[in-house]
């Protein structure tokens, strides 16, 4: 019996789905560029996998492309049944702030791994609910208008639609956050 698993051989090339998404939405190089504050010759060059944007710059073009960085990333993969990701596997980002994939490919959920600085000053609001899970260290999650103090081995969970950001407290810190994916839709059947 042989086992079979995936390599880290390649990093996804996000570029065809951003060039995929900017078309579907009839807008130019320039338009998606000024939005999010890169130059249109920089998103050329993403587009056509000729550079890599950092995490900012990822996240600011889903931005303008009313998406996320994490739906970007995973419209890069095609969806895998079976999956290994290893812990040294790379992952998006410079040395001080590093996003990781747990879970690569368009799936039901996403789960992502951070270590280093997080942008404090952006507020995220997801469609399905999410899980923050301090795996090392210490964080600060500010959801519906209250602000908690999680430490090593701490979750807290976020409905959908609420209103969340965080940030590490400690050097060292990483954070695992788990969700549903964007694409699905959830639906209360409690009723029924």
């Amino acid at each position: 019996m042989g086992t079979s698993e995936s390599s880290d051989a390649g990093t996804p090339q996000i570029g065809p789905g951003i060039r995929r998404l900017r078309r579907a939405l009839d807008l130019t190089l320039a338009d998606v560029a000024a939005r999010a504050g890169v130059s249109a010759p920089f998103l050329s060059q993403v587009e056509n996998g000729r550079s890599r944007p950092s995490m900012g710059s990822l996240q600011r073009i889903a931005d303008a492309l009313d998406t996320t960085a994490v739906q970007l990333l995973a419209s890069a993969e095609p969806p895998r049944p079976v999956d290994v990701v290893r812990g040294g596997s790379g992952g998006e980002g410079g040395q001080e702030a590093r996003m990781r994939p747990l879970v690569r490919g368009h799936q039901r959920l996403h789960a992502l791994e951070f270590t280093g600085d997080h942008d404090w000053g952006r507020e995220y609001r997801h469609r399905n609910d999410e899980l923050l899970y301090v795996v090392d260290g210490s964080a600060e999650v500010e959801a519906d208008g209250s602000v908690y103090r999680l430490d090593r081995g701490d979750t807290l969970y976020c409905a959908a639609e609420l209103p969340h950001r965080w940030r590490p407290l400690e050097e060292g810190t990483r954070v695992l956050v788990v969700g549903i994916a964007d694409g699905v839709r959830v639906v209360d059947d409690r009723g029924c």
